[in-house]
């Protein structure tokens, strides 16, 4: 096989390797670095699963894999050990993006919403929420029907994050209950107020400037254009494709 074709480097293998299922019942697993290097590539790349390059192996063994691992909630699981090895919180930054849905997304049990997907002003989309640390890496993420505000998803997503000193965030987080559990729990908000307000909020204004580092994650992360796209119909699965594509470009 061409070494080319792996998206995975040695290093970055030792890092996931550690973490895949072992003694699992049934036949003996194919080769799990090429079948996961399959995965990436067509993360990457967007094709159909059908199409990805035979050296990677049978497209239904690189599909059935994504999809049972995504079941057990396997790739956001790897994303959570790898984030949680090497996060730093003290500063934390939240926002979310927009992900176009594609004709292919629709179909999925239960309807478009139970399948994070909503009638938003960009069509019908799916938002991913996430939180980054000082560096701004993605470590948790959440999905959520386009039509969803920020600010009422942000209690849900902040349950998962740890100890922080400062939370950043756009106007869109600016409510006098989020405000108000930031600071009980110790954390400072650096959120401006809408224009709404009465009155004028502070906050600081340098720190701030850090916050463009949640937005060159999701550009990063939309490199990979089954990501930039949603084609998956179920909720789980775009999340773990999610989750392991931010894996890679963030912490491997």
């Amino acid at each position: 096989m061409s070494r080319s074709l792996f998206w995975l480097s040695d290093a970055a293998w030792q890092a996931i390797e550690p973490h895949l299922p072992k003694n699992q019942p049934g036949a003996r697993r194919v080769d799990d670095r090429r079948v996961i290097s399959g995965i990436l590539h067509v993360l990457k790349s967007g094709c159909r699963w059908c199409d990805c390059p035979a050296d990677y192996g049978p497209s239904t063994t690189i599909y059935n894999r994504f999809n049972r691992w995504s079941r057990r909630g396997f790739w956001t699981k790897l994303l959570d050990a790898l984030a949680e090895a090497g996060a730093v919180t003290k500063s934390t930054a939240i926002d979310s993006t927009y992900i176009k849905a594609q004709r292919s997304a629709f179909g999925g049990k239960g309807g478009a919403r139970p399948q994070a997907i909503g009638r938003s002003r960009g069509g019908w989309t799916t938002k991913v929420h996430a939180l980054t640390d000082v560096l701004g890496r993605p470590y948790a993420l959440m999905l959520t029907p386009g039509n969803v505000s920020d600010v009422k998803a942000a209690p849900a997503l902040l349950e998962r994050a740890g100890r922080m000193r400062y939370l950043l965030g756009d106007k869109g987080y600016d409510a006098n209950s989020l405000r108000k559990t930031l600071r009980e729990n110790g954390t400072s908000p650096v959120i401006p107020g809408r224009r709404n307000r009465k009155r004028t909020i502070r906050y600081d204004q340098q720190r701030y400037r850090g916050r463009h580092l949640i937005e060159n994650a999701f550009c990063r992360m939309k490199d990979f254009r089954r990501i930039a796209t949603r084609y998956d119909k179920l909720a789980a699965n775009f999340l773990s494709a999610v989750a392991l594509a931010t894996a890679v470009a963030f912490w491997l």
